[in-house]
């Protein structure tokens, strides 16, 4: 008889497959907690879901820009045997992606979102959906792009009303939120104005109460306030730098 593994051994797992840096098996983990248990996790286990989808996908990723910087150099210089071998590599890569984008969005739609308290735990998922929406926006073509950035921004826009609504200034989900979602503005509407713009009201709101910061959180805020600051930093570099070409 096999031995039914519960929910906490599963966690366990997980952590141990974290140390290890085996993704895969980190993710199956927690996929398993939620299938003999319930789909409402805790903060702990929404991070270890967290990490091992955005490490799959944050590998891949960076593999993707590699090669196509190689691709766009093989095209340059007419090499017509390294061009067939880079985009092929890229192709193999995309699909990879799409294949883990997917499975995360199915899970999110199916099965998080619907089983989701309001407030953190509602607005951690739909920002998740933003931002997986988003990394397929970054390397889709056409319509498919079209269709990625969307709804990328509807997802986006509903845990950002969420958030307003239901979460302090300061909180690390909602502040996280702000940063993706600027970034989105920035990087897939090419729109450093409206990146500004959310970033530093989000840095505004929540510096003017940073003396009622918990102590719990006052960390995980903290750096993404700075993430924040030199974001709009770069960001309003940019739009100088356009402007003052086109004078």
């Amino acid at each position: 008889m096999v031995a039914t593994i519960d929910r906490d051994t599963y966690v366990g797992l997980a952590k141990l497959a974290e140390q290890a840096e085996r993704y895969t098996d980190m993710l199956e983990y927690v996929k398993g907690a939620i299938r003999v248990s319930d789909a409402r996790l805790s903060v702990d286990e929404r991070s270890l879901l967290s990490v091992a989808y955005k490490n799959l996908t944050g590998n891949l990723r960076s593999s993707w820009r590699i090669v196509s910087h190689f691709e766009e150099y093989a095209s340059a210089k007419n090499k017509a045997h390294e061009l067939r071998l880079t985009r092929s590599s890229k192709l193999d890569i995309e699909r990879e992606l799409i294949s883990i984008c997917e499975d995360v969005l199915r899970l999110l739609s199916n099965t998080l979102i619907p089983a989701a308290r309001p407030g953190d735990e509602l607005v951690f998922y739909f920002k998740m959906k933003g931002d997986y929406y988003r990394y397929l926006a970054e390397f889709t073509q056409d319509a498919a792009r079209k269709e990625s950035a969307l709804a990328s921004l509807d997802a986006y826009k509903l845990a950002y009303k969420l958030a307003l609504a239901t979460l302090e200034a300061t909180h690390p989900t909602r502040l996280g939120l702000a940063l993706n979602f600027a970034v989105y503005y920035r990087d897939v509407l090419d729109s450093p104005e409206r990146a500004c713009h959310l970033a530093k009201h989000a840095f505004d709101e929540a510096v003017a109460v940073l003396d009622q910061m918990p102590e719990a959180t006052y960390r995980d805020s903290l750096l993404i306030l700075q993430l924040l600051r030199d974001d709009l930093t770069m960001w309003f570099k940019e739009i100088q730098e356009r402007d003052a070409l086109e004078m």
